[in-house]
């Protein structure tokens, strides 16, 4: 007895994550946000953070990942179970095979991202939000703290308005204390520079409320 109420328990665990994943909520919070060391329910990821409700999320790896050959083939087949239907590999994998991964009725298209040039990354994000039955986007680096956070700040200019200062205040805050390459005030700096809001990929104020943290 103890057993089967342990199984319907887990159960009902990975529906509740995988309907949280797929659910424009009306925003993430700012704790959930900035919350440390969870998985996503992915073995060997971490840092998985909330950044739009059931549109875009971020995640780095558990000890990083040295050999920069990013998700393997397992943690990919999670992601696209969960519902997610793209990755980004932000900057780092120079030794990772790309492509798509089908599970059930399902596919996880895995692309490479640079930070400095967050165009592609943007259109898939919109492309997501526009299209309510796509599943979310994850953008991950090495960590889970630099790339991937400048990529997640510069979508919560692009899509809820926040000003280039807020943003800025949001990646610093997310990145753990992590140091910085030349200082971290010029390292978010330079990739800002590369990155202005596109017009073309504006989106209404309900989807905004749907999506946008809280």
């Amino acid at each position: 007895m103890r057993f089967l109420v342990s199984l319907v328990f887990a159960v009902a665990l990975a529906t509740t994550a995988s309907s949280d994943v797929t659910s424009r909520n009306g925003g993430a919070s700012s704790s959930q946000m900035l919350a440390k060391g969870k998985d996503g329910g992915v073995d060997g990821i971490s840092f998985f953070r909330p950044v739009l409700s059931g549109v875009l999320y971020r995640s780095g790896f558990k000890g990083g990942d040295k050999d920069r050959t990013g998700l393997s083939d397992g943690q990919r087949k999670a992601l696209c179970s969960e519902g997610f239907s793209t990755g980004f590999y932000a900057d780092f994998g120079k030794n990772t095979e790309y492509g798509r991964t089908s599970c059930g009725n399902g596919s996880f298209d895995y692309q490479s991202a640079r930070s400095s040039r967050p165009k592609a990354v943007m259109t898939s994000i919109h492309n997501v939000i526009e299209n309510p039955g796509q599943g979310p986007v994850l953008v991950h680096c090495m960590w889970g703290v630099h790339s991937s956070g400048a990529l997640s700040a510069m979508a919560l200019v692009q899509f809820c308005g926040w000003s280039e200062e807020r943003a800025k205040a949001y990646w610093n805050e997310a990145r753990n204390g992590a140091p910085c390459s030349g200082g971290c005030d010029k390292w978010i700096d330079a990739k800002f520079s590369k990155f202005s809001v596109d017009l073309n990929l504006k989106i209404s104020a309900q989807q905004q409320a749907a999506i946008c943290p809280k």
